[in-house]
């Protein structure tokens, strides 16, 4: 069969922060290649509205909802311990978790998004969540995979900004003073390229056991966003137009399986062209 290689069956998944927007892209791409689907993230709610959505279109036994905090190491291992008691082997760990910090219409907010005004306890709040987050998850089941030899996958969401500079032009605001102006904060360049870093040891460190990882990076996904911003930043685009939500599914697909088998420390920027311009 052409496609054989894409298949999934009989693999486990865990995606960190599936709840979110992405999350649940993911999810779909890996139930729709027909692995079992392990949701975690912080809000019970939040993750049962997520599988709601998702056994729409799949069955409900293979959605596992879980929830886990990825900066609490014991929280963790709590997951992996029960995921054993269960008989569940993770084959593929998506670190998905991130705190994506948005400019807010709120100028207080906005000033706070300044460095010079950056808070020392959101700068360690957001690394721990989107880059410890990835290293915590990594290190425990990632030694769960290595440790039987059979192999296994790692996959970190990345951004866009891992490989240019946020442009603040897309934010600013008519009217207000520039040291007002609001700006992509310094967190999630850093924690986005930090990822990158920590693909490229990952790729190495159990290559011997079977274990790839490799990394995404996702351009910006049309939500809703304000129409100055959106002209804004496709002007930016070779394409002309953000990304839809679900484009993204097919190269998750590709990078947690077979199909990508000779792939492993590497940097997939899927951006609309963004990033060659």
């Amino acid at each position: 069969m052409t496609f054989s290689k894409f298949s999934l069956e009989k693999k486990v998944a865990l995606i960190t922060g599936a709840s979110g927007l992405l999350g649940q892209e993911h999810a779909y791409a890996l139930l729709e290649s027909g692995a079992t689907v392990i949701l975690t993230d912080i809000s019970m709610e939040r993750l049962e509205l997520a599988k709601e959505k998702l056994c729409k279109s799949f069955e409900a036994d293979s959605v596992i909802v879980k929830t886990m905090d990825v900066t609490s190491k014991n929280d963790i291992v709590s997951v992996s311990d029960e995921l054993i008691d269960q008989s569940l082997r993770v084959d593929i760990l998506v670190n998905n978790a991130a705190i994506d910090p948005k400019v807010s219409k709120n100028k207080g907010l906005d000033e706070a998004s300044r460095l010079e005004n950056f808070s020392l306890d959101q700068w360690n709040l957001q690394l721990s969540v989107g880059l410890t987050g990835a290293f915590l998850c990594s290190q425990i089941f990632g030694s769960k995979m290595a440790a039987d030899d059979k192999g296994g996958v790692i996959l970190n969401i990345a951004s866009d900004l891992s490989v240019f500079s946020p442009d603040q032009r897309l934010y600013v605001k008519e009217g207000v003073p520039e040291k007002e102006q609001p700006v992509k904060p310094a967190t999630y360049s850093v924690i986005k390229t930090g990822l990158i870093g920590l693909t490229r040891y990952l790729a190495t460190y159990w290559s011997n056991q079977g274990i790839r990882c490799n990394a995404l990076s996702p351009g910006g996904v049309f939500n809703g966003q304000d129409d100055v911003f959106v002209e804004r930043l496709t002007n930016l685009i070779p394409l002309n137009r953000m990304a839809d939500a679900d484009e993204y599914r097919s190269t998750i697909q590709f990078l947690c399986s077979d199909a990508s088998s000779y792939m492993n420390g590497q940097n997939i920027v899927v951006d609309g062209g963004r990033s060659v311009w």
